[in-house]
């Protein structure tokens, strides 16, 4: 499974969130993310202030785009966390995981 290539789909609740064995067997596909109870995330560290600030943009149009937003936390100048949880859910779906593989990918491409 390609996640960068899926698109995210509406999620308004109702639907039941990912099973912790599901969440397992797709943290492969999603490099440098820890998988925790309900939800993924990632801890990046960039060269400097601008090149953070470049990176959170670039996350940020992606997830208008998708319609996904991640958490995003900003500290000590060139350090950032970002988590991924379908809020409306209140866990994992399979949303969060095309978020990730398409940071990642944006990642790769800083």
């Amino acid at each position: 499974m390609k996640f960068e290539r899926m698109r995210c789909k509406p999620c308004e609740g109702g639907v039941k969130k990912m099973q912790m064995s599901a969440a397992r067997r797709y943290m492969p596909m999603v490099e440098g993310w820890k998988l925790t109870r309900d939800k993924i995330s990632r801890e990046l560290k960039f060269k400097d202030f601008k090149k953070a600030m470049k990176f959170t943009n670039k996350v940020a149009t992606l997830a208008e785009r998708e319609g996904h937003h991640p958490d995003i936390s900003i500290y000590d100048w060139n350090r950032m966390r970002l988590e991924l949880s379908t809020h409306a859910i209140g866990g994992l779906s399979q949303n969060d995981f095309i978020m990730a593989a398409k940071i990642n990918k944006i990642l790769k491409g800083s």
